[in-house]
This record gives structure tokens, C-alpha cells and sequence, in this order.
């Protein structure tokens, strides 16, 4: 078993980075609900930032994505992060909102297209070098719609050639995290959709290549936590995009759809040496409807809920359960640790940390809400629109 103090140790160094785009107006294909009070620059995306990591003590690090961010000193949106109590995170990059990527990106059958969504990776790795980034995190619309649209191993190749372009420029200590999607906006074949095709490619790339699990990006019943366990093994688990699914890629909160998923996940990190600065654990959510600070911050304790329990799953006895084929008596050791209520565990890590141990409360109390509803009046609200 787990000693408390360990278990509290392993939450207080636990971070989680949150996404700029969560901030701003956010939502489906069919209608983005504006917010009052949300943010018009990137600057004011990292005030909101700070905020969560000032209630929750563990969200440090505020992912970018260009052009949605794009400012013209990449170095001073550091310093305003850093003057806030946060850094600048992942960069994201973005080859799908652009009428020349109608048919692909860097797997785009006409070269010059393909040039131009190099030329943006090349960008989104200077920006990186400006903000002192670590991670370029790469996901690509492309893929085609009907059979015979276009040449699937040809559209391969293009892809491999682009990420080993791609890979050359990446510096010292930085990597590239490449993500895949089952489905969307390409709906015959995808050109990464799923973990054995990433993987592949950035087994062929180098270590400095890593896969980023988005758990919405899977299809129905996907056993996600097997996926996490071998990429772990295999030492090419680069992070999450933490959000919930109901029925494709919804985007929502994560552990709203299905908690006992996120602790199944969460296990499988534990289990292998995955709680570690190596593997990134970033939310990627729209909050259409709901109050965007206030979400962030109950997605932030909900993957904090999520690893409290399975650092108490009893290792020992587990392992003893299996080796004697104990079939029941090893799931039990399981829904024990995730039938435990860490809530109590959780109020005591904050409170020894300095934080109030309520963060939704301390956010309703402290009147951030009602101070940048009524100063962020007028301008261009940030967003992408739908």
C-alpha cells in the first residue's frame, strides 16, 4: 500500500497544462456561444491562466496555438506569463483552417501547398525557440473523403517527409508530439488516425518524436488505457489532451463522460513511470456552455482526483491477485482504490500547499469573474469562430 505522505508528495508536483483556446469562445461546428468577460489577446489568455494555477497550484503552463495566438514578441507574452506566476507551454501549430488545406496539408498533393504548411511548422519552431517551448504539438486534418480521392501510401510519404523536415529543425531539448484522430473532417481515411500510425512514424523520426493521446480521438469502446500502457513501455508516451466523449469527439470536460476511464488511465501512468515531466498532461476542451475559468478548474481537480486514486491502488496486493489467477479478488484491489472518496486526501494536499482547499470557491470569491466581465467591453473577443 501506498503511504498518504507519497501519494501527497507524487499530487504536489503534479502539473497540468491548460489550453490558451479554452479560454476564448470555443464550441461545436454549429454555434459558438459567446461569454461575457472573455479574453480579447493572448495576454489576457494568460491572466485567465494564472488564475486557475493560483486556485489549483498545479496548472503552471498555458499551451499556445498559432495563429490564434500569434502576437509580434513572442518574448514578451513570456515575461507577461512569467509576471503572472505561469510559462508558456506547447506549441501548437494549425494546417486545417486555411481554403489551400481543402485537400490536405503536409499531405497535400500539390507541392506548393505542402511548402506553405512547412513553412507554418517552421514558424510555430521559431516561436518555440522565442518562448523557450519544449513541445511542438503536431495534428493534421488531412486525409480524403472518398475512395480513390487521392493515393493513401503516397499521402503516407508526403507525411513522413514533412515530419522529417519538421525533425531536423527541432533544436536541443526540444520534441515533437504528434497526435492522432480516428475521424474528422476527413471521414474516409485519416492520415494519422490512430496510435499505431503515429507511432510508426515517430519510431522512424527519433526520440525526439514522441505520440500525445487525445482521449476523445477514438472510437466507441476503445480500450484507451492499453494504448497508454505500451506506449509507456515502448518510452513514446510524449502527453495527453485530456477531454470526455460521448459519442465522437465532443471535447468536453474530462471525467464528465466516464471517470472510471480517467482512473484506468491514470493507473496505467502510474504503473509505468509515466507521472514524470516526460509525459505532458494538457486538458484540450471547448466550453461552449458552461463558465470557462470555472470549468478549467474543475478539470484541473478532476485528473488531480483521478491520480490521487490510482496511486492508492494497493500494488502488492494486485500483483499478488494476478500471479494466483485471483480473477475477482484482483479487480477488487482496483474498484477499492477507485471507490475511495480522495476528496478529503485533496482538501489536505492544497492546505499544505498554502491553497484554500475549495479552488471553485476560492474562484467564486475572489471576483475575477465579475472584474473582467465588466473591463473586457469592446474589442474582438477571442475565439475560432464556427
Amino acid at each position: 500500500m501506498t503511504e498518504p505522505a507519497a501519494v501527497k508528495a507524487a499530487l504536489k508536483t503534479q502539473a497540468v497544462e491548460t489550453p490558451s483556446w479554452a479560454y476564448g469562445n470555443s464550441g461545436t461546428r454549429f454555434k459558438v456561444f459567446t461569454q461575457p468577460g472573455v479574453p480579447r489577446s493572448p495576454q489576457e489568455k494568460l491572466d485567465d491562466a494564472a488564475k486557475v494555477h493560483e486556485f489549483t497550484g498545479v496548472a503552471p503552463t498555458v499551451a499556445l496555438h498559432i495563429p490564434w495566438d500569434r502576437v509580434d514578441d513572442y518574448t514578451a507574452l513570456a515575461e507577461h506569463a512569467e509576471d503572472r506566476g505561469v510559462r508558456l507551454g506547447a506549441i501548437n501549430s494549425n494546417t486545417f483552417q486555411d481554403d489551400d488545406y481543402k485537400l490536405g496539408s503536409v499531405c497535400h498533393p500539390d507541392a506548393a501547398v505542402r511548402r506553405k504548411a512547412l513553412d507554418h511548422l517552421f514558424e510555430c519552431v521559431d516561436i518555440m525557440d522565442a518562448t523557450g517551448s519544449r513541445d511542438l504539438k503536431l495534428w493534421f486534418a488531412d486525409g480524403t473523403n472518398y475512395p480513390g480521392q487521392d493515393d493513401l501510401r503516397g499521402r503516407q510519404d508526403r507525411l513522413a517527409e514533412g515530419l522529417a523536415a519538421v525533425y531536423e529543425r527541432l533544436g536541443e531539448g526540444q520534441r515533437m508530439l504528434l497526435e492522432y484522430k480516428l475521424f474528422e473532417p476527413a471521414f474516409y481515411a485519416t492520415d494519422v488516425p490512430d496510435w499505431g500510425t503515429a507511432y510508426a512514424h515517430c519510431l522512424k523520426l527519433g526520440p525526439k518524436a514522441q505520440v500525445v493521446v487525445d482521449t476523445g480521438h477514438h472510437a466507441p469502446g476503445t480500450n484507451i488505457e492499453f494504448i497508454v500502457a505500451t506506449l509507456l513501455r515502448e518510452g513514446r508516451l510524449g502527453g495527453f489532451d485530456f477531454n470526455s466523449r460521448f459519442y465522437a469527439d465532443d471535447d468536453l470536460m474530462v471525467g464528465a463522460a466516464d471517470p472510471f476511464q480517467l482512473f484506468r488511465i491514470m493507473f496505467e501512468v502510474v504503473r509505468g513511470g509515466g507521472l514524470t515531466p516526460e509525459v505532458a498532461f494538457m486538458l484540450d476542451q471547448c466550453h461552449n456552455i458552461e463558465a470557462k475559468i470555472p470549468a478549467i478548474i474543475r478539470s484541473v481537480m478532476n485528473v488531480q482526483e483521478a491520480t490521487a486514486k490510482a496511486l492508492l491502488v494497493d500494488r502488492e496486493a494486485l500483483a499478488t491477485a494476478q500471479a494466483a489467477g485471483d480473477v475477482l479478488g484482483a479487480n477488487a484491489v482496483l474498484m477499492d482504490a477507485y471507490n475511495t472518496d480522495v476528496r478529503p486526501l485533496l482538501r489536505e494536499v492544497r492546505e499544505e500547499m498554502g491553497l484554500d482547499p475549495d479552488p471553485l470557491a476560492a474562484y467564486a470569491r475572489s471576483g475575477w469573474q465579475e472584474k473582467i466581465v465588466a473591463e473586457r467591453v469592446g474589442g474582438q473577443q477571442a475565439g475560432w469562430g464556427a
